[in-house]
């Protein structure tokens, strides 16, 4: 029994707490990008994500374990993608341009929404004498979200198939060109693969990320300041 006891003390519970909180984040960001998707094409009159059970917030529909794992780890990864029948679309292409650019938008409006969250959590912290544990957590869960949003958003603008950004990429394309280019898609993945796994698109996607949320930053400040005034004043 003291052995055991031992080993737990040994064990690192604020990292399990983090990746709890990481795991959380990441499937909240998947279930609104894929949601999201899924929803945009029925309102344009496409019902395949509908009639296959993909528009709920059930993140049991929507993850791919390897894809979850990496947005854990690594800030940015993928999903199940969502079925699509763009020949449901009235006009194709632009369908399916916008239904691939909604799940990007969907994660950079979270990270919009949590990063106003957040700002406000900064300034009420401030105030507060006790409880100083679940502010950090939550403040972590708030950052993870934040950063694990963007991230998935500036992967998925990749112009590599069968990334969002190629999808969005194509619809600009001459109707000869862009069915060429479609019935090649599932070769897209293995150059995915490969770019990810040699870091080719590491320091782009870091930059990115980074551009990204700086700007987001800048304009989500006012909950922290509209605070400070009020505590001061």
């Amino acid at each position: 029994m003291y052995g055991f006891m031992d080993w737990l003390r040994q064990l690192r519970f604020d990292n399990l707490l983090s990746t709890a909180l990481a795991v959380a984040a990441s499937l909240l960001c998947i279930v609104v990008h894929e949601t999201c998707h899924g929803l945009i094409a029925w309102w344009l009159g496409d019902g395949t994500a509908k009639n296959a059970g993909r528009l709920t917030l059930n993140p049991l529909r929507h993850i791919d374990i390897v894809g979850l794992a990496m947005m854990a780890i690594l800030k940015f990864g993928w999903a199940k993608p969502v079925p699509i029948d763009m020949r449901n679309f009235k006009n194709p292409k632009a369908g399916m341009a916008v239904t691939a650019a909604a799940g990007p938008i969907s994660n950079i409006l979270l990270a919009f929404v949590f990063l106003l969250i957040r700002s406000a959590v900064m300034g009420l912290y401030l105030e507060r004498s006790g409880g100083v544990g679940g502010w950090l957590v939550l403040n972590e869960f708030l950052e993870y979200v934040i950063v694990i949003s963007a991230g998935l958003a500036v992967f998925n603008l990749i112009p590599i198939s069968p990334l969002d950004g190629s999808k969005i990429l194509f619809a600009f394309l001459p109707q000869e060109a862009y069915f060429k280019l479609m019935r090649y898609e599932r070769y897209g993945m293995l150059v995915l693969i490969a770019a990810l796994f040699f870091g080719w698109l590491d320091k782009p996607l870091y930059f990115l990320r980074g551009g990204l949320l700086e700007g987001l930053q800048t304009i989500t400040m006012w909950p922290f300041e509209l605070i400070l005034r009020i505590r001061f004043a």
